[in-house]
């Protein structure tokens, strides 16, 4: 009779043992699973520790981010999510194209404000002077358009008093 309880009592624990063997996942297990189904979303990457997901990374936006700790949550095993990953702010709008003609011709405006007789224009680095002026006042304006280092002054529509 004792040796049918204690054969009994053996086969519980044995039982009891190897249930409990069977238990969770590996974290290897989980990582595997939890990156296939992150494949679809660059820039996420996850690390599982006692069956803690960490997801981290940068994503383009919140859905992405939300995505991401749905698929990881969806794992078998996993027993929690820890979401570190980052939304991107969005990239800063196009700065306007600025020529080197805008700098030239704001400095030739300047210049040119003292004579009320000339028009300059600024075109791929040449000022082109057109208008009416003595002699004494052009050779003071041409030093001061020289000084701006344009490609070229042309004078040709200018009419010299």
């Amino acid at each position: 009779m004792r040796l049918k309880q204690l054969t009994a009592i053996i086969l519980v624990m044995g039982l009891s043992v190897m249930m409990a063997c069977k238990g969770k996942p590996k974290d290897a297990d989980i990582l595997a699973t939890v990156n296939a189904s992150l494949s679809t979303i660059p820039g996420v990457t996850a690390d599982v520790k006692d069956g803690v997901v960490t997801l981290s990374g940068t994503v383009t936006d919140d859905a992405a981010k939300s995505s991401a700790e749905d698929a990881a949550k969806a794992v078998k095993g996993v027993a929690s999510v820890t979401n570190d990953i980052t939304v991107a702010p969005p990239p800063p709008p196009p700065a306007p194209e600025v020529t080197a003609d805008d700098a030239l011709k704001t400095a030739v405006d300047a210049v040119v404000k003292d004579y009320p007789g000339i028009v300059a224009n600024v075109q791929d680095g040449i000022i082109t002077i057109t208008g009416q002026e003595t002699a004494a006042k052009w050779k003071k304006l041409k030093m001061a358009l020289d000084a701006l280092k344009p490609k070229k002054v042309d004078a040709s529509g200018l009419k010299v008093k």
